[in-house]
């Protein structure tokens, strides 16, 4: 799927459930916490999370876990970009000419 039709499936997705309608300082917590679980699930991954009440899964299922959240993360940066209408192709190239632009040899 190309990044504009992912980032209409999220605006309409979210739409239709009334959680674009969330304030932006609201979406920001939900971005943090979905941050959160990506560094426990990265954690998972390099050194075990080492609780008895957790049950070891395969590295497939790790990697699915950390997909997943990653995806929770990119919904929330995208219904962000959507509240002020950047386009996630906007951002890409701001930040590769930003990158390119500071660490230019």
């Amino acid at each position: 799927m190309e990044i504009q039709a992912f980032q209409e499936w999220v605006k309409d997705y979210y739409e239709k459930r009334g959680w674009s309608q969330l304030d932006s300082f609201i979406r920001i917590g939900f971005l943090a916490e979905e941050t959160g679980e990506v560094a426990r699930a990265i954690r998972a991954m390099e050194i075990g999370r080492n609780r008895p009440d957790e049950t070891e899964v395969s590295y497939a299922e790790k990697k699915q876990e950390l997909t997943e959240e990653l995806g929770d993360v990119l919904g929330n940066i995208i219904v962000l970009a959507n509240t002020y209408d950047i386009a996630l192709e906007d951002v890409f190239h701001a930040h590769q000419q930003k990158l390119e632009k500071r660490y230019e040899a």
